[in-house]
């Protein structure tokens, strides 16, 4: 049986548990790729849209059939970049009505990249990216790329399907802020969903050094105070997994009493992680990630001396209007 057979036969998830597996190692090259395509895609999105404060101008978000860029300015016209993983395809429709489809399927970077800029030209949508992938380590230019060209339609798929759970936890998670909170939204850059709370306050400059980063995008983008969460599926630490940080990083942050127990801090990226498997096998996934995301937010809310009274609120509910 061969990957489009069993896609076919594979059931998007059980009833008892909509969180799939997602074991690294055989998906790594899927992941690879697609992280790479992903990033040529944000990369119009980044030519085209105006600077919105943090990069959130750049960012892609989870739909009920993958990942979409939202409606791109283009003159007075408008398109989207929409990754379909149940039909596996790049749509590109417009305000003026026109659409264009590329495949997903195995075909490596270059080729992707020349594809996609034929389909905007096609489309009367001329665009100019930087042609070098950003944040990864040894970066080839996407249209010199011929190393990358994996694409497993069942590992795309079962990504997406945990991109879905973990998108409605954040976004839940979400409703307990009354300050400046960011949308929930995938970083192409690093490839990781995330959901992002201020304090309110100016933070002291980030020193940057982020690889394959600009410094002035890095600064500006921890401009002011932040508790960070988010979802990497592997790519970076060799596994898929939860984070949470502070920037700054308050006094005593690492040392906290963090939930659930699995969840551990790495010195060397300044970050808690929580194993997305530890999560997806627990008894109740949604309560434990809820777990993680609140404990570790108050660790860094509670270190810093954040004004949590006039910042939280209770987990909103559909069709409750929030008290006040």
């Amino acid at each position: 049986m061969n990957a489009l057979q069993l896609l076919m036969t594979e059931p998007s998830h059980t009833a008892a548990s909509p969180w799939p597996s997602l074991a690294y190692e055989p998906w790594q090259p899927t992941c690879t790729t697609l992280h790479l395509w992903l990033q040529v895609a944000g990369k119009v999105r980044l030519a085209l849209t105006p600077w919105v404060n943090h990069s959130w101008h750049a960012t892609f978000y989870v739909t009920p059939r993958g990942l979409t860029s939202s409606p791109i300015p283009y003159g007075r016209c408008s398109f989207e970049l929409d990754f379909d993983f149940l039909n596996h395809e790049l749509r590109i429709p417009t305000s003026e009505g026109n659409q264009r489809q590329i495949p997903l399927a195995p075909q490596t970077v270059a080729d992707f990249h020349r594809k996609l800029l034929e389909a905007l030209e096609d489309l009367g949508l001329n665009v100019q990216i930087h042609g070098l992938p950003s944040e990864v380590p040894d970066p080839i230019p996407f249209a010199d790329d011929t190393a990358h060209r994996d694409y497993d339609p069942v590992a795309a798929r079962r990504y997406w399907q945990v991109l879905v759970q973990v998108d409605r936890v954040f976004k839940h998670f979400r409703t307990g802020y009354l300050g400046k909170a960011s949308p929930v939204h995938l970083f192409w850059g690093a490839l990781d969903l995330a959901v992002t709370r201020f304090s309110g306050r100016r933070a002291p400059l980030h020193p940057g050094g982020v690889p394959g980063l600009p410094d002035e995008v890095t600064r500006e983008a921890y401009s002011h105070e932040v508790s960070s969460a988010g979802f990497w599926p592997g790519s970076g630490i060799g596994y898929p997994a939860f984070y949470s940080y502070a920037y700054p990083e308050p006094a005593g942050f690492r040392d906290a009493a963090v939930e659930p127990k699995e969840a551990l801090y790495d010195a060397a990226m300044g970050e808690f992680l929580l194993p997305y498997e530890t999560v997806r096998t627990a008894r109740d996934p949604e309560a434990m990630l809820l777990k993680f995301l609140q404990s570790t937010y108050e660790a860094a809310a509670d270190g810093g001396g954040w004004e949590r009274a006039e910042l939280e609120g209770p987990l909103g509910q559909p069709g409750v209007p929030r008290k006040i």
